[in-house]
Formats: structure tokens, C-alpha cells, sequence
């Protein structure tokens, strides 16, 4: 930064003006630019919505707090709906995605698709849409998946998983086999229906997942190529 001073004749007063001036443009010179917060978008379903929990104790604010005692500058980017099936997720992706610049993105879906019972092959093609949009649109992201609930049966599960299991090896992204790993059959960690996280189980979640988040960021802030 150069600062502009207006000719002065060569009186002490012009002098100590110019020599302040060019103290100033040092000064400003060697301060580093302060580059602008990463965007992270986190696309989801209840369970990172935050339901039944005080806004401050949710998945999304505890992760950013996470994040910023680690010293990273990010924005996270509410992107969670509760009650969004792969489907619901997947049509109104390019409306969030039109909101503003996202830089990495977590995806979570798939837990309202076990619960009613929907075909995985559809969740399974859903989800890779997401995958597709957001990889082509050079956006890094974590995939954290899901477990079917045991009510309907072996078979239905294992199309689940399998599902995800080939999600999974999408080039490029990040993947988290299971959103919930270490609260299903801990009541003090889940809320009273037994399947959204209390504040202790968001704890647990945000300390799990804290180190895939940090590699996300990192892949945003230094992109292939």
C-alpha cells in the first residue's frame, strides 16, 4: 500500500509528513492480507439441524466452535433440513448452492430414507448426484453415511450398506461410514426418541468427526492441481 502525500516544499514539517507517510506504507506492506473465511456447507437432515436441541448445543455450533478453537477461519453454512429424504436433499441442491460461494461440504443423508423404508438404490442414486454436483463444482466433501434401523429386516440393511459402501469410493471425497457411530444403545447420549443426539451425543460426533473436517478444509484450502 503506497500512500499519496501532496508536494511539499522541503521544510522540516514536509520531511517528518513523507517520513511518516512511507512508515505507514511499510507497516501496511508487511501485514499479512486477511484472507476471507472458508464456506462450509453442511447438507443434511435433522441430525445436523440440530432437532430438539437449543441452537447453541446443535451439531453445526458445536462444530464451529470446534473449528475456530483450532484456529481455522471458516463459515459454516446451514444447509439442513429436517425431515429431508436423499430425494428432498438432492432438488433443492442447486437452490442452496446459489445462495453464494461454497468452498467444502459435509453431507449427511440418508437416515429419513432408512426410516420409511425407501429403496436404497434410489437413496444410493440421489446421493451420487449430490456427490457429482458438488465434485464437478470442485468443492471437497465428507460423506458421513448411515445404518438402516433393524424394523426392516436383514435384507433391506444389507441393501442399505451396500449402497453406501459403493458411495463410498466416489473419487475423491471424504467418507465417514456412520453419523451417529457410538450412540445407538447409550440412552444418556440420545434424546428420549431414542435416535436424535442430545447435547452429550452432539459432544461425542463433533470430537469424531473434528479430524475429517480439518482434512476437508484442508483439501479447500489447497485444491488439486
Amino acid at each position: 500500500m503506497i500512500i499519496q502525500v501532496p508536494y511539499r516544499r522541503k521544510t522540516w514539517c514536509g520531511q517528518f509528513l513523507i517520513g511518516t507517510a512511507l512508515a505507514i506504507s511499510l507497516v501496511f506492506a508487511a501485514m499479512p492480507a486477511m484472507a476471507a473465511p472458508l464456506q462450509l456447507l453442511v447438507l443434511g437432515d435433522s441430525l445436523t439441524a440440530g432437532y430438539g436441541l437449543p441452537a447453541s448445543e446443535g451439531f453445526q455450533a458445536k462444530l464451529a466452535a470446534a473449528l475456530h478453537a483450532k484456529g481455522e477461519n471458516v463459515v459454516l453454512i446451514d444447509g439442513a433440513v429436517s425431515g429431508d429424504t436423499s430425494a428432498d436433499a438432492a432438488a433443492r441442491l442447486d437452490w442452496v448452492l446459489a445462495g453464494g460461494p461454497v468452498d467444502a461440504a459435509i453431507v449427511e443423508l440418508g437416515g429419513n430414507d432408512g426410516l420409511r423404508g425407501l429403496d436404497p438404490a434410489l437413496m444410493q442414486k440421489n446421493i451420487n448426484y449430490i456427490l457429482n454436483v458438488l465434485t464437478a463444482r470442485h468443492i471437497p466433501v465428507l460423506l458421513t453415511g448411515m445404518v438402516a434401523p433393524p424394523s426392516f429386516g436383514a435384507d433391506y440393511g444389507n441393501k442399505f450398506q451396500a449402497a453406501f459402501t459403493v458411495l463410498s469410493k466416489h473419487p475423491g471425497i471424504i467418507y465417514d461410514p456412520f453419523f451417529l457411530a457410538g450412540l445407538p444403545g447409550h440412552p444418556a447420549l440420545v434424546q428420549a426418541d431414542g435416535i436424535h443426539p442430545n447435547a452429550a451425543g452432539v459432544d461425542i460426533e463433533v470430537a469424531r468427526l473434528l479430524p475429517l473436517v480439518e482434512l476437508l478444509l484442508a483439501d479447500a484450502k489447497h485444491p488439486p492441481g
